[in-house]
């Protein structure tokens, strides 16, 4: 594997929580162009190494974010004060998702769910 593919990987690993692409860049912005860092993460999840979602706040935008691939699907809460992630552990939804699909005729291949909200620090600290 690449240098690039290499650091991304390991930072992913290594993690705490989601990171974003951008967070990815600025990391290794004096070693590896943005192009390359999108292109790693582009292999490292077309080999199935790192999974990605969607989210939009109001803070950042719309970005995509970064896991290691654990073999079970996993949902995320966001803070929408701190932007810190919290990992609400395996899928809780396949039942809801194969009565959805039996229901309207569908073949459901994939689905994402993420909750954003105030996390309990943060409201403690605004109490």
């Amino acid at each position: 594997m690449t240098k690039a593919r290499n650091h991304v990987l390991e930072s992913i690993i290594k993690a705490a929580e989601p990171l974003s692409a951008r967070q990815l860049c600025d990391k290794y912005k004096s070693e590896h162009d943005p192009a390359t860092i999108y292109r790693s993460l582009h292999f490292l999840e077309e080999k199935g190494r790192i999974d990605s979602f969607i989210l939009y706040c109001n803070a950042h935008g719309t970005e995509r974010y970064y896991v290691l691939h654990r073999g079970e699907h996993r949902h995320w809460f966001h803070c929408e004060r701190c932007h810190r992630f919290t990992d609400l552990g395996e899928c809780r939804f396949a039942e809801i998702v194969s009565q959805i699909s039996a229901e309207k005729g569908l073949l459901i291949t994939s689905h994402s769910f993420y909750a954003i909200g105030i996390c309990s620090e943060c409201r403690q600290q605004g109490s």
